[in-house]
């Protein structure tokens, strides 16, 4: 069984959006998903959030076509009854933040990719940037 990754907001978005400096590690990833050496696992909050930005930015037509190519890559986690009580009932500050580690952490994922690991200190999961998770697998 390959590696489970939960992708955060912020990472769907250097990749859809082709921000430099963070779009090529978070390329690399999505091919070993594409390459199924990888799991990726998205919550459909990062759907809504990305689609909004990607349309503002550039259009809603581009946006959903990027979505829809995105999501033949990765894994759609499931965002309950029970995600979100665990979110209203957390420590984590921020609740998006919440909401995105219960659903990797529910989802069974090993790893959250994030830029921002400060928004994930109290995570039981191993917090890493794209690079950061990059180099760790060429240590392996």
């Amino acid at each position: 069984m390959s590696q489970r990754i939960f992708i955060d907001t912020n990472v769907m978005l250097d990749l859809l959006g082709e921000r430099k400096p963070f779009y090529e590690p978070i390329a690399k990833i999505a091919s070993l998903a594409e390459k199924e050496k990888i799991s990726m696992v998205v919550s459909p909050l990062s759907f809504a959030t990305v689609n909004y930005l990607l349309a503002k930015f550039e259009n809603e037509k581009t946006a959903r076509e990027k979505l829809r190519k995105f999501k033949v890559l990765c894994e759609i986690c499931s965002l309950d009854e029970k995600t979100i009580e665990k979110g209203l009932n957390s420590s984590i500050k921020d609740f998006e933040d919440a909401l995105q580690y219960f659903s990797a952490s529910e989802s069974e994922c090993e790893i959250i990719i994030s830029r921002n690991g400060k928004d994930f200190k109290k995570s039981l999961l191993p917090v890493m940037t794209a690079d950061e998770y990059l180099k760790s697998l060429n240590n392996r």
